[in-house]
């Protein structure tokens, strides 16, 4: 039985019917777009954008948002293209099963279970010292033996219980919460754009990009791969900060690939797919920019703090009362950041268990809600496990190397199918093909490498474990290798219409 089998794109569509393992298609495009920023705008502009800014580009911040988020478009067009040409639930894990096999396909799954399940769990964090700050901003204290940083994360807990429930009640249910929270943090967002203008002083703003400075070299394990390959000698500001500050705020843009997860509960994918992961990634650019360009021009890039920067932004004009609407704000919107990826992490490990590389019991949908509830139980239990018991935050870089990874293997995806099998239908086609799905590739291959040789040790160590999972489970159980087929997979595919 060869590992590099591949699962045809009919028998994939026709998994999505099966009565055991069917999810209702309840979403709109702009329920797939409120998903979208609601797990991309999250930690990144509350507490990212300060630190890169500070740290490595200056004012010139802005333009390593934009390139990031150049090469986070061009990992999208990839994306939008496979999602709307097999409009099935597991975003990348199911477009490699169709081109590059079973085992690159079990590859991606356990990257994206470690992108998503370790992401919830960081960020749940997060949300609990936002949480506990917010609270004291309110005269209320939190008791330190179950906060933030203590041996058991109380309100990270709860936070990750509280999604849990909620997402196995429903994902239109999950949505129309989603959708009030990201109100609200889109509110925050355009406060701290329109409120900080009136502050802006241009002279922060001079030189835009700072003169070029040697970096600080890294040490021992935490030397990014790159210097080691190279002995390259790090710098910040300059053009080389600007690159720099891409590679790290390309991060604030992980969450659009979640939008591919929910592909089979969209109700027009080929249509509404394209549109809700290109549309929030577009908005979330316009929003990343304008809050850098506030920021870097109300204070001066070298006095910015790092771990609060909008609120202390504000405290330096004088408006220390804005600092508690953006912890709420940031309270929001990290709730919605959790909320998305846990579902996206039920999604992706729904399709692997209705292919049976892993238990299909684990995947049946509850016939009442429509959702996967035992898996998302499961699911949930292990975040809030991790997120409550567990100091991650030096885990956090994981998250980055799994979600690169399963970017740059969806890139070189796209023009495999497109030569394999022309005949299928593609409401959207990623513009200069070939060209583009490899420069995408090559960008996410670039951003791995900038990570550092303590996160490839302990990547390693993951796909090892996954790989054991594999060849003592998942290979033998598979459905290409028990040779059972979907109902309706033999039928011809839709095709292109000839002229």
């Amino acid at each position: 039985m060869s590992v590099f089998r591949t699962k045809s794109v009919e028998a994939s569509m026709a998994s999505s019917e099966e009565a055991d393992h069917k999810l209702k298609r309840t979403l709109s495009a702009l329920d797939l777009t409120v998903f979208g920023i609601g797990v991309i705008i999250g930690a990144g502009i509350f507490t990212l954008t300060g630190r890169a800014a500070k740290d490595y580009a200056g004012p010139s911040i802005a333009l390593s948002f934009v390139i990031g988020a150049i090469v986070c478009g061009l990992a999208a067009l990839c994306y939008a293209e496979f999602a709307s040409t097999v409009p099935v639930s597991g975003s990348a894990y199911t477009f490699s099963y169709a081109t590059l096999g079973e085992l690159i396909a079990w590859i991606i799954g356990w990257d994206l279970l470690l992108e998503l399940m370790l992401g919830a769990s960081v960020v749940a964090q997060g949300w609990s010292q936002y949480f506990v700050t917010f609270l004291e901003q309110l005269g209320v204290t939190w008791p330190e033996s179950v906060g933030p940083g203590s041996h058991f994360d109380l309100p990270a807990f709860l936070l990750i219980a509280g999604l849990t429930l909620l997402i196995a009640w429903g994902i239109k249910e999950s949505l129309r919460v989603n959708l009030v929270l990201v109100g609200v943090k889109l509110f925050i967002v355009l406060f701290v754009i329109f409120a900080g203008i009136q502050f802006i002083n241009r002279d922060n703003w001079s030189p835009f990009i700072p003169p070029s400075q040697p970096g600080k070299a890294a040490e021992g394990l935490t030397t990014p791969l790159l210097q080691v390959i190279t002995g390259m000698t790090p710098a910040t500001y300059g053009v080389m900060g600007i690159m720099a500050g891409a590679a790290i705020v390309f991060f604030a843009y992980i969450g659009f690939d979640v939008v591919a997860t929910t592909a089979e509960e969209a109700k027009n994918p080929q249509r509404d797919l394209p549109r809700g992961i290109l549309g929030s990634l577009a908005i979330c650019t316009l929003l990343y920019v304008a809050v850098t360009l506030v920021i870097t021009g109300m204070q001066n890039y070298k006095d910015i703090d790092p771990d609060a920067a909008l609120a202390t932004a504000f405290k330096s004009v004088g408006k220390e009362g804005y600092a508690t609407l953006i912890s709420a704000g940031a309270v929001a919107g990290l709730t919605t950041v959790v909320m998305t990826l846990i579902i996206g992490a039920t999604r992706v490990t729904f399709a692997m268990s209705r292919d049976r590389l892993i238990p299909a019991g684990l995947g049946r949908t509850n016939p009442r809600t429509s959702t996967p509830v035992r898996l998302t139980l499961i699911i949930g239990t292990v975040v809030a496990l991790i997120a409550s018991l567990t100091p991650i935050g030096k885990l956090e870089e994981m998250v980055n190397i799994g979600t690169l990874t399963a970017f740059m293997l969806v890139s070189l995806a796209v023009p495999i199918l497109r030569k394999r099998r022309p005949d299928l239908k593609r409401s959207f086609k990623v513009p200069g093909n070939p060209v583009v799905p490899w420069l995408s590739a090559a960008a996410c291959f670039y951003l791995v490498l900038n990570l550092s040789v303590e996160t490839w040790i302990r990547f390693v160590i993951w796909m090892l474990l996954g790989f054991l999972i594999y060849f003592l489970y998942s290979r033998q159980h598979s459905k290409l290798a028990t040779g059972e087929e979907e109902e309706g997979s033999r039928e011809a595919p839709e095709v292109l219409s000839e002229r």
